[in-house]
Formats: structure tokens, sequence, C-alpha cells
């Protein structure tokens, strides 16, 4: 750009026509804001120059008054004169006196096309003849202006995530990717037993070498509850099953174990899978409580109706008789 007198083109810059709407140019510069924000580009220099341009081209064009001067004597970034002496001001410009143009302004009093067009605008200039932008920074806390300079370190901040996980997940534990909001895709060995609730600390991931702390919160699973380091589930058995005991498959958390049931079980009745429950922070597990559920078929065979026929002219128990005693 140096052949061009350092020109700067605040709507190339910030990616938008010349006729470009004030929603299309806030657009546009809240999403380049955030791409070349110094917060989440730590040591770049070009990003950090990047979004000073940007907030130098919004400072322009987002204020009506700055646009209409800016596009009106934009067009002499080409003419000649700059760093040079000129003895009739505005000449050179192809500027009529009597209008509103600056022709109190000697273009040979400037070192580029960026410094004139500053002071036309009524920017103010900084000592390395950028504009000082006044832009407010729309990812920061409101009332807070924070000067980048390149020879300070910018702060550490610590930041918190959410991240939710199936229950089988959260008890096995493992390589887990996880992808943040600023666009960061991270790789985390998580522990096991995780719970509702829980923090992980990820040194160094956070802004500017802080910490991120991911706040754990286990889904709700279709058969398991978590109770402290037990584990609640239900399984269904047949009415012969209850009557006669045998051994049936239970779920856990390891997958089906064999299970045998006491005969002549109730309904509701909860039997102990000892060992099998959650991992606690001292390295033992809990148990696993399984409630029995009784079930009649709805829908049996001849056969089958045959038989529970013969049962109930053979059975001798009487469950109701001590409701008429």
């Amino acid at each position: 750009m140096q052949n061009l007198r350092n020109f700067r083109d605040y709507y190339e810059i910030l990616g938008v026509p010349k006729d470009a709407t004030n929603e299309e140019i806030k657009k546009n510069y809240r999403r380049l804001a955030r791409q070349y924000h110094p917060d989440l580009n730590p040591g770049n220099k070009a990003a950090e120059e990047k979004f000073k341009d940007i907030g130098e081209a919004y400072e322009v064009l987002s204020d009506a008054e700055k646009r209409a001067k800016y596009d009106e004597f934009s067009r002499y970034w080409n003419q000649k004169g700059f760093g040079g002496k000129q003895t009739q001001k505005g000449k050179a410009w192809g500027i009529d006196n009597r209008s509103n143009g600056p022709a109190d302004i000697n273009p040979g009093n400037y070192p580029d096309f960026t410094s004139f067009i500053n002071e036309v605008i009524g920017i103010k200039t900084s000592r390395n003849g950028s504009a000082a932008t006044s832009s407010t920074d729309p990812f920061r806390t409101p009332r807070t202006k924070v000067a980048y300079n390149p020879s300070q370190r910018p702060s550490r901040r610590d930041i918190e995530a959410r991240l939710s996980l199936p229950l089988e997940k959260a008890y096995q534990g493992g390589l887990e990717r996880i992808r943040l909001e600023d666009g960061r895709s991270l790789e985390v060995n998580m522990p096991p037993g995780m719970v509702t609730g829980q923090t992980i600390r990820l040194r160094n991931q956070g802004i500017n070498g802080g910490d991120l702390y991911l706040k754990i919160t286990v889904e709700p699973h279709p058969i398991f509850k978590i109770e402290g380091a037990d584990v609640h589930c239900q399984i269904p058995i047949t009415p012969s099953e209850a009557v006669l005991g045998g051994q049936v498959e239970a779920p856990t958390l390891d997958g089906l174990v064999k299970m045998t049931i006491p005969p002549g079980v109730r309904s509701g009745q909860r039997l102990r899978l000892a060992g099998k429950g959650y991992p606690t922070d001292k390295g033992k597990r809990g148990d696993q409580l399984v409630e029995i559920q009784i079930v009649a078929p709805k829908n049996i065979s001849p056969e089958e109706r045959e038989l529970y026929e013969k049962i109930r002219q053979l059975e001798t128990f009487k469950p109701r008789a001590d409701l008429f005693s």
C-alpha cells in the first residue's frame, strides 16, 4: 500500500459495499472484531493491527457525518501534494474554496492521505499516523477501557464452560473432544466417575494463559438413577419367576450380570448387587439396588391359559384372607 499513499479503504477493511446499510456495517464489524480480538489472538501482532484497523473503519462508517465526509474527500487519495510544498491551498485537489471543502488545509503538511482524511473527518491521529479510534469494543464489559500495548502482556483470565455427558461416558471417563464458544477444539482426558456439579480444571486453557473450568452435567438415563454412590434400577420378571425364583440377567454400568431371584419375591422388593454402584472419590464403589417389578402378560396362548386355569384350581395361597378375618 506504500505506492497508494497508505490509503485506507474503510469499506474494504470491513468487507462491505459502499452502499451498505448501518446494520450491515455493524454486523460485519462485530464478526471481524470477534475474529481478530487480541484476547483470542494472544501475541499475534498482525491480528492486533487488524483489530485496530477494523475499529478505525467502524468509527468512521458508523457515524453518518463522518461517513459522508469520507465518501466526499476519499476520491482525492491519488492526488499529489502529500509531504511536499503547496503554495496554493487546495488547488491540487480541484476543490472549490467557496465550498465546504478543506480550503484552509494544505496537503503538503501531511505525510500521507490517511493523515489528511483524518483531519477532514475529525479523527485524532496518533504519533505513528494511524487513527486513534474510540470505538467501543463489543466484547468487553461496558465502561471498561483497555489499551493494547505491544510491550505489555495481556492479563490472564479464567473462563468457564458447561459440558453435558451421557451417564456411560461420565462413569467410564476417557478422552473427550470438546468445542468451546471461541471456536477452539480440545481433546480432554476426563476422569472416571464424574457427577453433576463437578468442576474439572484445565490449566492454561483460558484466556492468555488462564485456566478453563469445565462444569459437568450428567444427563438423565432411561434405566439407571444415581443416588450418592448407589445405582438404582428396576427389572421386570414374570409371575412364574416370582413364584419359583431362579437366575435372571440384570443390567449394570459394567454390562449384564446374572442375579439370583429368591422364590416368592414380591413386587417392589429390592435386591442388592454389592460393588456394582458408582465409584467414589476415595476409589471405592457403592452398590446397585435392583427393584423387582412382577409383570403379568396381557396376551397369552391357549396352552398358557389352560395351565393358569389349572394353577388357579390347585393353588392354596390366599393373599386376601386377612382382609375378611
